[in-house]
């Protein structure tokens, strides 16, 4: 006969429990955890065993949490959230981040403008692995297993949400565009243009704003092109495809060689923010707090060079 396991092989049973919900499966677990698919299997059958309860209904190709597993998963959650606050308050200040990091990014954010801060923290953080998870979507923050995303636009108010800065956004065009028309200077003079779309958040028409006055208008369009990639319509307004609006750190070096000209520079539309968003919970590791700490300081001083 078996015997019980020990409460510190409780704790880590339910840590393996907890990450297979998490990540959605058996086999995604072991990866994120280093084992087998077989080892997580036998854990979860020990935690079964050791509490009298079947905790998930698995077949070929579902996993589904039985009623006891969902108060299992939210108990065992808080229970290790717990331990986890119980010692980083014996290690005090010094607590040293360690572990990995999932992240979701924005693909033009998450290529170009964090990708240096990124090798910062990671070179501050020696014990800390990183996964950095490129997708223009929100991420799912359970199903995927992941820690934090960063977001561009209004965050859903059941996450915690860090307000990292906000992007300026500037009507620009290759030269080619308005070689022989006359340069427009004010906002209704651009709807005659080609266009180009950046579908995520504009299609058929954007408002303007006058920087000193405060005048608004909007402008209707006709898109040439409509694309959901930041980059996308970057380089199609260097292939001088038309008018875009583009958000002015990916065009600043264009500008300031030529490449690209700023159209009506005293109009813009609206900047967006953006936050870098997680769950709720009772402790957040040091891993990711320091995280979001570079995160924030590098957001700032990255938009502002731009």
């Amino acid at each position: 006969m078996s015997l019980p396991p020990s409460s510190a092989d409780r704790l880590a049973l339910m840590e393996t429990f907890v990450r297979i919900v998490e990540a959605g499966s058996l086999s995604s677990a072991a990866s994120q955890l280093g084992a087998t698919q077989p080892t997580v299997s036998r854990r979860l059958q020990a935690l079964e065993r050791s509490l009298g309860l079947k905790l998930i209904r698995r077949s070929t190709h579902t996993m589904q949490l039985t009623e006891d597993g969902e108060r299992c998963f939210a108990r065992a959650k808080e229970l290790l959230a717990d331990w986890q606050s119980f010692e980083a308050d014996l290690r005090g200040a010094g607590d040293e981040p360690e572990g990995n990091l999932r992240v979701i990014a924005p693909h033009a954010l998450g290529q170009q403008l964090l990708v240096e801060p990124l090798v910062a923290y990671l070179r501050a953080h020696p014990r800390v692995n990183v996964e950095w998870l490129l997708h223009d979507r929100r991420p799912e923050f359970v199903a995927e297993g992941i820690d934090c995303g960063i977001l561009v636009g209004e965050p859903d108010p059941s996450l915690v949400a860090i307000k990292l800065s906000e992007v300026p956004r500037i009507v620009v065009a290759a030269p080619s565009v308005v070689v022989g028309c006359t340069m427009p200077t004010h906002a209704s003079e651009l709807g005659e243009l080609p266009w180009l779309a950046l579908q995520s958040y504009y299609r058929t028409e954007v408002t303007l704003t006058h920087a000193v006055t405060g005048e608004t208008h909007r402008v209707g369009l006709r898109p040439r092109l409509g694309t959901d990639s930041l980059y996308a319509l970057r380089n199609a307004a260097l292939a001088g495809a038309g008018v875009c609006i583009a958000s002015s750190w990916l065009v600043h070096d264009d500008i300031a060689q030529g490449r690209l000209v700023q159209l009506v520079p005293d109009w813009r539309a609206a900047p967006l923010p953006v936050y870098l968003v997680y769950p709720y919970a009772r402790f957040y590791p040091a891993r990711l707090r320091r995280f979001v700490e570079v995160m924030r300081s590098a957001m700032a001083a990255q938009v502002d060079r731009a």
